[in-house]
């Protein structure tokens, strides 16, 4: 729990500064991915991979999978049409033959329409919410941010000795 927290908490802080929005609306991305991917599969795991490998904001990934896990439950038949649609078609049955006799890959379970479906809307959906989301911080620290900084309490809070002790400590141990 204090975990999770820790990585909500850094999102926020990481949503409000002026750093680098790649690894925020990346995380945002990997996590719609993750939300769409069964919770025991190589999908997760080769996704949590890259999430761990590369700079990712691992809170923004998990606040993100959370919610698409979500969303993907109402996703559910249109996957299910969708995979059962491809999963059915004659010209690619040799393909998945010689997939399901390969070693971890029926582990995939691509052979479920559901989840052939799910991979199929996610993988899709991956670029727009990755720019999506790069687009909705930028508007977000240029209206939100920016107004929250011009306000009298900001101004005040930034004035005080304890604001002043925060970000010396922050600068030292908060990375």
């Amino acid at each position: 729990m204090t975990l999770l927290l820790k990585q909500l908490y850094n999102f926020i802080k990481l949503l409000n500064s002026d750093t680098d929005t790649m690894p925020l609306a990346f995380g945002l991305a990997l996590g719609l991915l993750l939300g769409f991917a069964p919770f025991f599969s190589i999908q997760t795991a080769i996704v949590l991979l890259i999430v761990f490998v590369f700079r990712v904001q691992l809170g923004a990934a998990f606040l993100s999978a959370f919610f698409f896990k979500f969303v993907a439950f109402l996703f559910d038949t249109p996957a299910h049409h969708l995979g059962k649609a491809v999963l059915e078609m004659e010209s690619l049955r040799p393909l998945f033959v010689s997939m399901y006799n390969m070693p971890f890959v029926p582990m995939t379970r691509f052979n479920n329409s559901i989840i052939m479906g799910s991979m199929i809307v996610s993988v899709i959906l991956f670029p727009f919410a990755y720019y999506g989301f790069k687009s909705l911080i930028l508007a977000y620290r240029a209206t939100v941010v920016a107004r929250i900084r011009d306000t009298k309490v900001w101004k005040a809070l930034k004035a005080t000795k304890f604001y002043d002790w925060y970000s010396k400590y922050n600068d030292l141990y908060g990375r």
